[in-house]
């Protein structure tokens, strides 16, 4: 059998399996090298050879059939269709966060909607104060949109040490953003708008509708109509980027279910009985039909997205030439002005203040999901606006004035990008426990375990009046398990850890997972779990009937009393029952990690679970602190 811990010569198990949101921030975290990389070769790129980099996105290219013809010059490409894809991965995203994130909670939508609007509206009041009554005034929407992705990417170098809960937060509020200015870009800076188009536009999504509420999962089937969509829109007047928006935030996301991968793993069975292409066809089908259509269109186009559309729009807008008059002017420019304070003054001071006065509206009851530094960098992190205002720059501008604004946009991001890294230098320097309350905050987590650590029913290994519970849901033959448990085993040399594990053996691709479990249930009775427990996975090899009773026999328990409770499958219930609790958790597969009721999504090495371990404990230490009353020494 070949090695499972293998898969072109990397561990799968130290693989990140990673969740929505940690793809999502690895993603844009690598890709903003690419990004920035771009920006630099477009300004150089312009200042030596303007007119030839103006020559090649003023080039026309036309799709032309018959008497039908459809002809933008190539920036116009890259802004209004292959930007159409990137605003398709936010609406992905957004639509993932209330369906998995932290704003299933629809409580939670209040404060990162406050703060995403207020975080929209004070630069625009600034960048209109700014240029009352000027010229520039048209362009106020140059200084309203952070780009999210650069400010993730950017967040991740010069934020080293940010808690995730910092970059949760971020994408939370700013998701908000991404769509209100999406909207903008169709209300206020589409022009001439053609209502018969629009109307038709409407019908076809509406069609798109109608084929998701039947179920249709093809791909085939629903891009023609996307297609119509974009063209539909492009005619109409509103910018046609607003189609990806809308497709991505009708797209449900899920976590797989325990059924449909066992009705997958059937399927592949049969395929593996009977090697046909209609079966290799069917297995395919049925494996892909187990991911979510977020999760599928994510995987599909986030990479495209985040390493080819965002930086060629990067190369094909970030280009101005720069001189000495040329700054000179800018700088004293009520564009490049307005820009500049709309984004490093109204940002941080938008996302802060509305945090502040969210929470002390509540008594507290709504708060940020991260502490105040981590809020303070999110808003100092959130000048950084780059693909929506320079498309917004393209729409409102022409000739020095979108220069201005360009220039603008790029001096924010710098500016921000240096504002930030101050907050979190500063906030590395406090003592310990006073950066791990600034930095996480007091806020409760969502708890994702159903149902909780129950101590007179679950199997429990460590201090029982532990700061950190990790719970497992584990499969004795699962190798993955295996693997995972010497891992298991140098967490628990952690005075303040316990350790649970629930069972889910996965029948359907482990034949002797269950006998397996119910052996362990069995030497629970003679109070032997654990030593059964460590003995099945340092064996996964043999599971066998006999193999089980001569386990019971090493560990001295009573062999007739184990052998009666395997043959009359005496345990079933206590197994089932956590494997209700897995159905209950959202659980489909082995191993899956649980730390303090929380999901734990990634990797489940040494270095990554250790990690996780000390976030859990600096959070469990706050709420503890905060629940108790003050004391003289602590003033």
């Amino acid at each position: 059998m070949a090695d499972p811990s293998s898969e072109g010569g990397k561990s799968l198990w130290r693989r990140d399996i990673a969740a929505p949101l940690r793809s999502f921030i690895a993603t844009e975290s690598g890709s903003a090298g690419v990004l920035v990389a771009a920006i630099v070769a477009a300004l150089v790129w312009a200042n030596v050879d303007a007119d030839g980099y103006e020559r090649i996105w003023r080039t026309q290219l036309a799709l032309k059939v018959g008497g039908w013809e459809l002809a933008h010059d190539l920036r116009t490409w890259v802004n209004s269709g292959l930007m159409t894809l990137f605003f398709l991965v936010v609406g992905l995203e957004a639509r993932r966060e209330l369906d998995l994130g932290d704003l299933r909670d629809r409580r939670r939508f209040l404060l990162p909607f406050a703060a995403g609007v207020a975080g929209m509206v004070l630069p625009v009041g600034i960048y209109l104060a700014v240029n009352a009554r000027g010229a520039g005034a048209h362009g106020w929407g140059v200084a309203m949109s952070t780009d999210t992705a650069l400010a993730l990417g950017l967040l991740a170098l010069v934020g080293r040490g940010v808690p995730e809960q910092a970059r949760v937060f971020l994408l939370t509020v700013f998701v908000v953003d991404d769509l209100v200015a999406l909207i903008v870009i169709a209300v206020a800076y589409s022009e001439h708008i053609a209502a018969m188009p629009l109307l038709l536009a409407l019908v076809v999504f509406g069609a798109l509708l109608g084929l998701r509420a039947l179920g249709v999962r093809s791909g085939a089937v629903y891009a023609p109509f996307c297609i119509v969509l974009w063209y539909l829109l492009l005619r109409s007047g509103v910018d046609p980027v607003v189609a990806g928006l809308a497709i991505g935030l009708t797209a449900t996301a899920y976590t797989p279910a325990r059924g449909a991968l066992e009705a997958a793993s059937g399927l592949f069975k049969l395929f593996r009985e009977q090697p046909t292409a209609e079966l290799a066809r069917s297995a395919s089908v049925g494996l892909t039909r187990t991911l979510s259509p977020n999760d599928r269109l994510q995987r599909m186009y986030h990479p495209w997205s985040s390493y080819v559309i965002v930086p060629l729009f990067g190369l094909a807008n970030a280009g101005i030439p720069v001189d000495g008059a040329f700054l000179v002017k800018a700088f004293t420019s009520p564009v490049t002005l307005g820009v500049l304070a709309g984004y490093v003054l109204g940002k941080p001071v938008a996302v802060v203040g509305t945090s502040w006065l969210v929470t002390r509206l509540s008594g507290g009851r709504v708060r940020p999901g991260a502490g105040w530094a981590a809020v303070l960098g999110s808003g100092t992190i959130a000048g950084i606006g780059f693909t929506v205002s320079l498309l917004i720059a393209s729409l409102a501008f022409t000739g020095d004035a979108l220069a201005e604004a360009k220039l603008g946009v790029l001096a924010a991001a710098v500016l921000a990008s240096l504002l930030t890294w101050i907050v979190y230098r500063v906030t590395a320097l406090m003592p310990k426990h006073r950066r791990a309350r600034a930095l996480l905050g007091e806020a409760e987590v969502l708890v994702d375990l159903i149902p909780p650590v129950d101590v007179s029913v679950d199997h429990v290994r460590g201090a029982a009046g532990a700061s950190v519970t990790i719970v497992e849901y584990g499969d004795f033959q699962c190798p993955y398990c295996g693997q995972a448990e010497p891992v298991v085993r140098e967490l628990l040399s952690d005075a303040d850890l316990r350790y649970v594990w629930r069972h889910l053996p996965l029948t359907d691709v482990h034949p002797q997972a269950q006998l397996a479990a119910e052996a362990s249930e069995a030497a629970a009775a003679q109070g032997a779990f654990w030593p059964m427990h460590d003995l099945l996975l340092d064996h996964q090899d043999e599971l066998r009937p006999t193999a089980l009773v001569a386990y019971a026999e090493q560990l001295g328990l009573d062999r007739e009393r184990f052998h009666k409770d395997l043959v009359r499958h005496a345990h079933t219930g206590r197994i089932a029952q956590d494997v209700e609790s897995a159905d209950l958790s959202g659980v489909g597969g082995t191993p899956t990690f649980f730390i303090n009721g929380q999901r734990h999504y990634g990797a489940y090495d040494l270095a990554t679970l250790t990690e996780a371990v000390k976030v859990a404990r600096a959070r469990a230490l706050i709420g503890t602190s905060a629940r108790m009353p003050s004391n003289r020494s602590d003033r």
